[in-house]
């Protein structure tokens, strides 16, 4: 404000008219809003009506299928599905195959991606040619649980490990933003006496958190929902991935409220309400490790899928 009563009468004047206009809610403002909350809603709502779903009884439920707030509170669903025990085989397996798989994927994807990054690598052009291919045509799955067979892991947690090494559209994405790092940096280390991977480790990942921290989120998510991949190799069932097991759990409950024979209380039969309860233990996790990365997570977005 002092600024402003030492300024000349017209530059007050326009300071004062800058001001105002930046303070004016246009009528896009107001219709941006209305089409960004509504689109928040259509997000929100079913979220609280999953969410609602899982704490009610049936006999609640068969009054209306939309719920937003319980009235009869219970625990039944989540105690129907957590008394089996095939629910910890699968968040035992995805655990161990999140804590081995993510760490690979970290270091495949980011190894290629700077690499790809520096404009004289040998042949880049033909490397990402076939790193774009591989976003549209693949060899398929039979070849795939061919090669898994010869390695003989068929039946165990490596063959699900190594069938997603690297993801095309997150390795682009990396890359794009060790390109728009200044070169210069690699340049100094270089003639400090630095290698390649002193420069990775040393230079270029400092630097990179927030696309690191939205590598680890997005792999996370695909190990966390990893079901295909478990489906077709392993069938063991201490190996079960958690996607798996509470689909299986799900299937049998309503197979034997078909057949009106169960294992369980009649009363804690609500397929609907185990089917919600599933999806939200599916989901918790990931939505607990999102707010810890999440303001790495759009500036990593922003630079990384700017072509350098």
């Amino acid at each position: 404000m002092a600024e402003v009563r030492t300024m000349p009468e017209p530059a007050r004047q326009t300071v004062r008219r800058r001001r105002s206009s930046h303070n004016r809610i246009e009528p896009l403002d107001i219709a941006l809003v209305i089409i960004l909350g509504v689109l928040a809603l259509l997000i929100v709502i079913p979220f609280i009506n999953v969410l609602a779903i899982s704490f009610v009884t049936q006999q609640e439920y068969l009054k209306t299928s939309i719920l937003l707030f319980p009235k009869e509170f219970t625990l039944e669903n989540y105690q129907a599905m957590f008394e089996d025990g095939r629910i910890w085989t699968g968040y035992r397996t995805t655990t161990i195959l999140l804590l081995i798989g993510v760490p690979i994927n970290l270091f495949l994807t980011t190894s290629m991606a700077y690499g790809l990054s520096r404009p004289d690598y040998p042949f880049k052009r033909f490397f990402i040619f076939f790193v774009v291919v591989t976003m549209m045509f693949n060899g398929g799955i039979i070849p795939m649980y061919l090669l898994m067979k010869q390695l003989h892991l068929i039946n165990s947690l490596w063959s699900v490990v190594f069938a997603y090494g690297i993801n095309a559209f997150y390795l682009i994405i990396m890359m794009n933003y060790f390109s728009n790092l200044p070169i210069a940096l690699s340049e100094s280390a270089k003639l400090d006496g630095a290698g390649e991977w002193t420069i990775l480790l040393k230079v270029i990942l400092p630097l990179s958190m927030p696309i690191m921290a939205t590598m680890t989120l997005f792999y996370a998510v695909d190990r966390w929902n990893e079901w295909f991949n478990a489906m077709i190799f392993i069938r063991k069932g201490n190996l079960t991935v958690l996607q798996l097991a509470l689909r299986s759990i799900v299937i049998d409950s309503q197979i034997s409220q078909q057949l009106n024979v169960s294992n369980i209380q009649t009363d804690k039969q609500f397929t609907e309400g185990m089917k919600m309860a599933a999806v939200i233990a599916s989901m918790l996790p990931i939505m607990c490790v999102f707010p810890l990365l999440q303001r790495h997570f759009v500036k990593g977005m922003l630079i990384g899928a700017i072509k350098a």
